[in-house]
Parts: structure tokens; sequence; C-alpha cells
């Protein structure tokens, strides 16, 4: 269930409350802290922890009219930097800002964790403070896809928590991405497909093929459709709704997908500026590119969710400015009301059961 505080300026309200590390972002705390001004403004149930020097967040969220009385600052003294190594935080990283987050998780303070930091450290630091589900052998980054779908996009698992994956590990990437995809997006029975080099069944590495079976066999209990393989086009195709793989390819999926939307963007801008004709078709165009704007921005689909833990944790963009913050926010708050950590568990818990044993009623429920 979400954590809850009820605040003594307004007795009335219960807030769920997420924990967030301020320090982390490319952009500093100036970022975080007005992400988390644009949340409290847009959503009364959200109340914060925010970890990172007391000195600059006191002052920095004094600034905004009412936030402080939503915000609990934790002091911390150190940061965790972009360029520093999962091995050195998880030995060094107990006075950092992304730890003490994690930890207000993980003392059942807050309901989830939102960091714009070092991705490799923030998976490392969860897994060592949160721990893994039991059942789950690699937790896995879940992200959210531009799709045709009617609600806009896919989810894809995983993109860059581990290279690897065997059979069980991509059975497991589809129990939970059906789970995200039901409680994070509403979805009563996902769709999902295993990413391979072509839809034929001969086709692909003897994992992926081993992975199907288990896949087809947990589909009608773990209640979601499975659609076979899909290749890379089918990612924000209407076709599908989760698309599982492992971290190498997810990642190298993602990255592609990334610049190759910046560079129609760019092309698009060079294409429009090109002539006086063409400067007025993008003035009468102008309505059409701010939808096609808004529908792509990857700020609204800020957010990789860790899965697989023992708490929920948002990882946010690095260089995410204030509505990117917002959008990671929202994601966690929609999974901490939807009591997601308990029913993703309860997920995995039945699948680790012996497929001759029937699950019990809890384990088969996710909403």
């Amino acid at each position: 269930m979400a954590t809850e505080i009820q605040t003594t300026q307004d007795p009335g309200v219960r807030r769920t409350i997420i924990s967030v590390d301020a320090m982390g972002g490319d952009q500093g705390p100036a970022a975080v802290v007005a992400g988390i001004a644009k949340s409290a403004a847009k959503n009364a149930e959200i109340g914060f922890i925010v970890h990172g020097d007391a000195k600059i967040l006191k002052k920095l969220i004094g600034k905004k009219r009412g936030l402080a009385e939503r915000c609990e600052i934790r002091d911390c003294a150190e940061v965790v930097t972009m360029d520093a190594k999962p091995s050195h935080v998880m030995r060094n990283g107990k006075n950092t800002s992304m730890w003490s987050a994690i930890d207000a998780v993980r003392n059942g303070e807050a309901t989830a964790c939102v960091s714009c930091g070092n991705t490799g450290a923030l998976m490392a630091v969860s897994m060592i403070r949160l721990r893994k589900i039991p059942g789950v052998n690699r937790p896995a980054i879940a992200c959210l896809w531009p799709s045709r779908n009617p609600g806009g996009f896919n989810v894809m698992l995983d993109v860059g928590a581990d290279i690897k994956a065997d059979a069980e590990d991509l059975l497991q990437y589809a129990l939970m991405g059906a789970s995200y995809a039901r409680n994070g997006m509403g979805l009563a029975r996902p769709r999902i497909g295993l990413l391979n080099v072509g839809t034929e069944e001969h086709k692909g590495r003897a994992e992926l093929k081993a992975a199907q079976e288990l896949i087809q066999e947990k589909a009608e209990e773990a209640n979601f459709d499975y659609v076979g393989f899909v290749e890379g086009g089918d990612i924000p195709s209407a076709r599908v709704d989760v698309i599982v793989t492992d971290g190498f390819t997810g990642n190298v999926a993602l990255k592609t997908g990334e610049g190759t939307a910046r560079l129609i963007s760019e092309l698009l801008r060079e294409a429009f500026k090109f002539s006086p004709l063409s400067r007025l078709a993008a003035l009468l165009a102008l309505t059409s590119l701010k939808r096609l704007q808004k529908r792509i921005d990857p700020r609204r689909v800020n957010g990789g969710v860790f899965l697989g833990l023992n708490g929920t944790v948002v990882k946010s963009h690095g260089s995410a400015d204030a509505t990117g913050v917002s959008a990671a926010i929202k994601l966690a708050f929609t999974l901490a009301q939807s009591g997601f950590t308990e029913k993703l568990t309860a997920r995995v818990a039945s699948a680790v059961t012996s497929r001759h044993d029937a699950p019990t009623p809890e384990q088969s429920a996710d909403r």
C-alpha cells in the first residue's frame, strides 16, 4: 500500500510520499525542485522527502509558494556523480543523497523513489538496500515508448539493467512487464511480444525459442495475451503493448530511437527554415507541429522503472528539466497508488510456484 502522512497544515489531507534524490541530475537541484513544484501544483495528494544539501534545498523550496509544507528535507553531505563507478558507490555511498532517497523507501517512509542520477549506481544501491523480490534472478528497467496504441505508449524491458537474460529471465520480464502495463497504464489484459530478428518461429537464439514456450505456457494463468515474436519495427506499433528483450538489445534500441527522434526534429527545423516559402508553410502547420511535438516529447515519458525489487524506483533522465522530473514523479505516484510493488511480488511468486500447482487467489490478483 502507498505510504501516507497526514499533514499538520491540512489535517484532512493524507498524502502519498515520494522520496526524491535532488542532487544527481545534470541540471542540478534547481531543476529537480522545479519539477517537484510542478507536481505539487497539479496533485494535492503527493508529499515529498527531498534528499540533498539542506542549505541549497531550503533556499530553492522556500522560493516556491506553499512547497515547504509539502516537503521534508534530509541533509546529505555527498552526491553520486555521473561518472562514479557503481562498485565504489556501493562501498562508499552511505552519505549520498541517492542512498538516503532509497533508504526512505526501504524504511517504509516513502512508497517510491525518484532520481536523475547515475543509472548503474542507482540500480546497484537499489539492489543492496531494497533487495530483489524472491524468485527474481535479474531486475529489469522498463521504459515507455511512443506508439500507435490508443494510450500512446508501449512498454519495453529490459533496457539496460543487465546485458544478459536467459529463458527464465525473459519469462520474468514478461510477467513484470504485464504487471506494469496493468497497474501503470490501465491495460486489463496486456499483449506481450518477444523481440527477435524475425517473427518466424524457427528464427532466433536458443534462449528466445525456450522463452517463447515458457511465456506461452504462462499467458492464460498470468492474464496476458502472447502475440509471439516481434521485430524492431513493431516496437512503436499497435500490435503489442509490452516488448520483452535482454538489456543489451533493449538499450541499443532505446538509444537508437532517441537518436533518430533528435535527427528527425533537427531535419524538420532545417527544412522549414530553408526558404521564405518553407517558413510560411511552417507557420501554417504550426498547430499540427505543436501537436506532434507534444506527442513525441521525450519529457512526457521520462522515467525508467526498476522492476523486481522490494520497492518502486523510477530513474529519470539525467538531463531532465522540470517537466521531465514532474513526469517521473507522476509515474512514481501512479504506481504507488496502485500498490504496484505488492502486486508485482504476488505475480512473481505465482510464477515460481510449480507449474503443476494452482496459484492462490492472492497470487493471481494484479488489481
